[in-house]
């Protein structure tokens, strides 16, 4: 039985189109990266810092993504495969050494999941609970960290309240708006990410 060449190029990376996920986790690691989280918000612009910020927008968009049926479970099982390889690539970069890495990255893995689903335990309580939950994470003095939080919580909530008139089958289809990150408080414009 011959396999045709279209059965062959899906096992070929290099020929496949980007994922929709793709598309999605670039919008959240884009919008991330932002420098307003560094220099208004007072996160540190470390990798732990880079790190919580970066959990706190996959987890609203998770978050979304929930109760979405089998679309939405798909999409967010590919998210997560991203982060993954996303903290695969950052501790290669950072010279971690190619025996140390599934060790390393099964680590991160467990790590990120637990702060994903603290922040989910969080919400169900309060925001000042998710506030506290994010302070916790921050690589900050307690008092920088409830400080830092206290921003971060409320830019949070107006992510999860965009989100929750933001279409499932758009996330899924890789379109992603998110509100303007904004240190004081004011409410900003949307990106499109």
């Amino acid at each position: 039985m011959a396999l045709s060449l279209k059965t062959i190029a899906v096992l070929l990376p290099w020929r496949r189109k980007p994922s929709h996920a793709d598309e999605l986790y670039g919008s959240i690691v884009a919008q991330a990266r932002l420098p307003v989280f560094y220099q208004g918000f007072g996160v540190p612009d470390t990798l732990d810092g880079r790190f919580v910020v970066l959990s706190l927008h996959l987890f609203a968009v998770l978050h979304r993504l929930e109760d979405g049926g089998g679309a939405a479970a798909s999409m967010a099982q590919e998210l997560a495969d991203h982060f993954t390889a996303d903290m695969e690539t950052v501790l290669r970069e950072l010279g971690v050494g190619d025996l140390a890495i599934p060790k390393k990255v099964r680590g991160l893995a467990v790590s990120g999941a637990a702060l994903l689903q603290g922040y989910e335990e969080a919400l169900s309580k309060s925001e000042v609970a998710l506030a506290a939950s994010i302070a916790y994470a921050l690589p900050l003095d307690e008092a920088s960290a409830k400080l830092a939080s206290a921003r971060l919580v409320l830019y949070l909530m107006k992510i999860i309240r965009h989100l929750e008139a933001h279409s499932v089958a758009d996330l899924c289809a890789g379109a992603l708006t998110l509100p303007e990150p904004c240190a004081e408080g004011a409410q900003g414009d949307e990106t499109k990410r």
